[in-house]
């Protein structure tokens, strides 16, 4: 009997699970700069905005102090500015400089298996900054629901939603100056136009159509609905399908991006 065979069953390795490995430990080399800004940047946000900003809104939004109408606005933008930091020059380098895919592809491992191992990183990062911030804003007191918790599940989804496409945008650019043309023109009109700072109902119609049309603004509204305990604004079940959709049409178009430019 062979060695293996009196080890008993061997189980089956999961090829995007040691995709995943490889970037938890370089993870584990800057994570206590990244928990730092994780507690700091919730902190500043609230201390600035929620008490800065919300002195001057007396009646607070919709009978709700502006504070507690403001966080879970600002959860959701948090999730996906993360879910954007860890899509676009980390993707474009592994592509163009460090070439880290190339690598993977020789190893050999599939596409699928690249692809969905750092996405899982990406959402580990997701859900990290937002529990960050979620515990930050709890110990301000500005979470009046139970559900609050439901944020969590919800900053995943809207990170996925946001992170599968913006890994097709940055394979699929020649040069990373595209990135920050990204963010100046989809991702900071997002982030001020999409519910998190004001209502979106304040929107002239067009703009209005154009906020509900973003994955942040049905995040915005799902978050809201868990932290204040009241209903949504669209349907819960709306919010989720819709999210799912961009995340899956997501994984489609970045699973094609990285064949054409990994596979000869």
């Amino acid at each position: 009997m062979s060695v293996a065979e009196r080890a008993g069953p061997v189980v089956p390795r999961v090829p995007a699970v040691a995709v995943l490995a490889h970037y938890l430990v370089g993870y584990r080399r800057t994570w206590r700069a990244g928990v730092f800004s994780s507690f700091l940047l919730p902190v500043l946000t609230v201390v600035g905005f929620g008490f800065g900003v919300g002195a001057y809104v007396d009646r607070g939004v919709g009978g709700v102090p502006y504070l507690d109408w403001l966080v879970p606005g600002l959860i959701a933008s948090t999730a996906l500015q993360t879910a954007v930091a860890e899509s676009t020059w980390p993707v474009h380098s592994n592509f163009k400089w460090i070439r880290t895919y190339h690598a993977q592809v020789a190893a050999p491992l599939r596409i699928g298996d690249i692809l969905a191992g750092h996405l899982a990183f990406v959402l580990f990062r997701v859900l990290t900054t937002t529990a960050a911030f979620l515990l930050v804003t709890a110990l301000f007191g500005a979470l009046r629901s139970p559900w609050a918790v439901a944020v969590l599940p919800v900053g995943l989804l809207l990170g996925l939603a946001i992170a599968a496409p913006t890994f097709a945008f940055s394979a699929a650019v020649p040069s990373d100056s595209y990135l920050a043309l990204l963010f100046r023109f989809a991702i900071i009109p997002m982030t001020l136009f999409a519910g998190v700072f004001f209502p979106v109902e304040s929107l002239p119609g067009g703009l209005r159509q154009l906020a509900y049309v973003t994955p942040l603004w049905h995040g915005v509204d799902l978050c809201r609905a868990a932290t204040l305990g009241v209903a949504p604004q669209w349907s819960v079940t709306g919010h989720l399908l819709y999210l799912a959709a961009w995340a899956v049409a997501g994984w489609l178009l970045a699973r094609r991006v990285f064949h054409r430019s990994l596979v000869v």
